[in-house]
Order: C-alpha cells, then sequence, then structure tokens
C-alpha cells in the first residue's frame, strides 16, 4: 500500500497477489470479422445494382432505398474498423489502448440511422405531394433481391447483436434495410394491382417510425457509454452490496463503473477496513467474483484503514 493508500497490481501477475486479478475480457460471442466482410461485400454490391436500375425503372424508391444502404455499407465499415482497433494492444500514451472505438462507432451508427429515417422521411412527403409513376415489375424483383441479402446479413449477426453494441448496430442496419426493402416490394405489388401511387411514400413513412423505434434502444446505449454510465444489465446496487459485505469492510466510497468499450467493464472503488495490511486472498476473491457474477473483468481497488486524521477527499458520494 504506497502514501496515498493505493493497492496496485505489480507489473507481472504472479499469483493471486495481483489486484488486478482475473483479467479475462467478457466478450460477447466473438470474431465477427467475416461476417463484416461478406456483409460490407454483399451490400455495396446491392447498392450498385439498386442504383443502376432504380434510374432505368424511374423508382425514387429504389434510389432512396440505395442511399439507404449505402449509408448502412459505411456504417458496417466503421463498425468493423472499431472492432479490430478495439483488440490493439495498449500503449504508453493509450494505456487501455483503442478499446473506446467501439464505443464511438456504436454512437455513430446510431446517428446514422437516425439521418437515414430523416432522408426516407423527406422523400416519402415529396413523393406523397407529387406520385410518380415506376415500373413497378422492377422495383419488386431488386427489391426482393434487397430483402434475401439483408436478412442474410442480419442472421449473420443476430448471435451477437446482445452482447456487443456494434454488433447490434450491424444487425439493426441489416434489419432496417430488410424492412425497407420490404415495404418497397409490398407497395409495389399493391400499386401494380390498384395504382395508387401514394401507397409506395406512406410505406416509407411506416418503415421510418420502424427503423426510429428499432434505433432508440441503441442511441441510449452508446450516449450512455460514451457518458461513462453504468452499462446496461450490471446491476450498481447488487455490486455494492457485495463489496460492503467483504470481510472486515465497513465503508466503502469513490465507487465507479464503466464501459471500457462495448463489451468489457471496468470498476474503481475505495474499500474501508480496520486493518490496513494488504490481503490477497481478499483480492483475488473480490476480482474473481467481480467477473464471474457481474461481468467486470478489468477491477481496481484501494484499500483505506478509516483513520480519522487522514480522510479520504473522495469519500462524499458527491465528490468525483
Amino acid at each position: 500500500m504506497d502514501e496515498h493508500g493505493h493497492e496496485h497490481a505489480p507489473a507481472h501477475d504472479d499469483g493471486p497477489s495481483a489486484a488486478h486479478r482475473h483479467h479475462e475480457h467478457a466478450h460477447a460471442p466473438t470474431n465477427f470479422g467475416v461476417a463484416f466482410a461478406v456483409g460490407s461485400a454483399l451490400n455495396l454490391a446491392f447498392v450498385i445494382v439498386e442504383a443502376i436500375y432504380g434510374l432505368l425503372a424511374n423508382s425514387l424508391a429504389l434510389l432512396a432505398d440505395a442511399g439507404h444502404n449505402f449509408g448502412d455499407v459505411l456504417s458496417l465499415l466503421l463498425a468493423w474498423g472499431a472492432a479490430y482497433l478495439s483488440q490493439r494492444a495498449p500503449t504508453r500514451e493509450r494505456t487501455y489502448g483503442y478499446k473506446r472505438t467501439s464505443i464511438a462507432a456504436s454512437l455513430a451508427n446510431a446517428i446514422i440511422l437516425l439521418i437515414t429515417v430523416g432522408a426516407i422521411t423527406l422523400e416519402a412527403v415529396k413523393r406523397l405531394v407529387e406520385p410518380e409513376a415506376a415500373a413497378t415489375g422492377t422495383v419488386i424483383v431488386v427489391a426482393a433481391i434487397g430483402i434475401a441479402i439483408n436478412g442474410g446479413t442480419a442472421l449473420m449477426f443476430m448471435a451477437g447483436r446482445k452482447g456487443d453494441l456494434n454488433v447490434k448496430g450491424a444487425f439493426l442496419h441489416m434489419v432496417a434495410d430488410a424492412a425497407t426493402s420490404a415495404g418497397v416490394v409490398v407497395a409495389a405489388v399493391i400499386m401494380w394491382e390498384t395504382g395508387w401511387l401514394w401507397l409506395d411514400p406512406a410505406v416509407g413513412l411506416v418503415v421510418a417510425a420502424v427503423i426510429i423505434i428499432g434505433t432508440w434502444s441503441l442511441l441510449r446505449d452508446s450516449v450512455n457509454l460514451a457518458m461513462d454510465a453504468v452499462p446496461e444489465g450490471i446491476d450498481r446496487d447488487a455490486i455494492e452490496a457485495y463489496l460492503g459485505a467483504l470481510p472486515g469492510v465497513t465503508e466503502i466510497h469513490d465507487l465507479h463503473i464503466w464501459g471500457m468499450s462495448t463489451t468489457e467493464t471496468a470498476l474503481t472503488v475505495h474499500l474501508v477496513r480496520s486493518s490496513d495490511t494488504i490481503d490477497d486472498a481478499l483480492i483475488a476473491e473480490a476480482s474473481k467474483a467481480l467477473l464471474d457474477r457481474f461481468r467486470i473483468a478489468h477491477a481496481t481497488f484501494q484499500f483505506e484503514g478509516g483513520h480519522p486524521s487522514f480522510p479520504c477527499r473522495l469519500a462524499p458520494s458527491h465528490v468525483v
């Protein structure tokens, strides 16, 4: 324990005396590199095809959907790059490496989705005011291909959507694209049968509303992680109760829990104990419990003796 009462891990970890024991990472199902690569390639090819046939068929719906899909290709590439960077080793300047790039990417993905909704809404309103006929047969075929490509890509990300916001963002993008294409198909079929041109923009507005509903949780969680809030699914009260019940602990304060990335959580806390003896066994036990029970892989403890002559400046809950 140093002069400030901190207890740190040594440079190497030879046993249970390390304060940062059990740093195995609680990742979501790993390697989605293939999914990002395949999804990006398929969707980029489809964007080109959709744009060409949108011009040939005089279909603003297909052209708008092509622009929407192109934005999603950029989002996939962004998430893929962030996933790669987050695995890079830390440096002397970036002591946590590039893990937070995954948080930045998830936030950017949410923003791109909302911008996409705005573009779809504007296009839908324009088509409600000035409906235009299109080659509905071509629209149906191209949009149906879009359902298959986007639906298949979404399936590749389904397994990891609950454990990583970047994977969740990619999944939502692909589901939104599949839903958009489905809306285009339905509208085109009905227009073919009835001549109701207003159906195309009406379906576009419905799809925009669906995307907003699906994107809200991604945006909320991304903003919270960017602001170092306690990650979704982490029970702060339960963690506080566990730490306060550790042997010899009379008080805990300065507890911080935040996301290092979209898949990893870190914790720092001050523990007041009647004994100022370094307890390696307690450190090992608490580190393992935080990982096993609460999925916190990076825990740092500061032990204090609670001497009234040396009060901790960070003890009040309102001090950060």
